[in-house]
């Protein structure tokens, strides 16, 4: 999430999320906030394909989105939401809110993107009440020869033409780094089936502050 706009990656994930929903990832985002109530931070909102999926014990949700393209295309699915969303610009490292005041906060496919990951975050922990629930769908560091391969396209290609993301982060430990308590994590490949990609390993996952 960076405050520059990234218009080609902009208009590429536009299509993308559509694709990626398609194989799967819309149960997974159905599935990242099930159960969840009250006052909710979104971070990195993109074009807000989350949206539809906030179950109606949200009362607000805050989403943030830096990328101006996303955040239009945010600004208008959440016109249509089932819950009242609020689309805002800013970073992760610089949340736009007061300490304590979200019962919960969603990272789906960002915390990879952020600059400086233990400072975002130190953020979201920040701005949750104490017990609060950060729910979280990544992709992450793999194993193996796929952790070299990760290793070499985070280094070189990668975040240039993903607009600073990077396929092979530890998000969980730095999610308990921070401070969270993991109380449940899945690992899977996704999308489920094709050839292994550097983005290819995922977590699904909820801690507590």
């Amino acid at each position: 999430m960076r405050r520059r706009g990234h218009p080609w990656f902009a208009r590429v994930y536009e299509r993308a999320s559509v694709a990626m929903d398609a194989a799967g990832g819309f149960a997974h985002r159905r599935a990242l906030v099930a159960g969840l109530a009250g006052r909710v931070l979104e971070i990195g909102a993109g074009n807000g394909r989350m949206f539809v999926h906030y179950p109606a014990s949200v009362t607000a949700v805050v989403a943030i989105e830096p990328e101006p393209r996303l955040r239009a295309s945010a600004l208008a699915a959440a016109r249509d939401a089932a819950v009242p969303i609020e689309v805002v610009e800013g970073v992760a490292e610089s949340l736009p809110a007061a300490d304590g005041t979200f019962d919960a906060a969603v990272a789906s496919l960002v915390l990879c993107s952020v600059p400086d990951q233990p400072t975002a975050l130190a953020e979201i922990h920040r701005v949750l009440r104490p017990g609060g629930e950060l729910r979280f769908f990544e992709h992450v560091q793999g194993t193996g020869a796929l952790r070299r391969v990760q290793r070499v396209v985070d280094a070189t290609v990668w975040p240039l033409l993903c607009a600073g993301c990077h396929t092979g982060r530890d998000t969980p430990t730095a999610i308990t780094d921070a401070g969270f308590e993991i109380t449940s994590l899945s690992r899977f490949r996704f999308p489920p089936t094709g050839l292994t990609m550097p983005a290819t390993p995922h977590v699904l996952g909820r801690a507590f502050r």
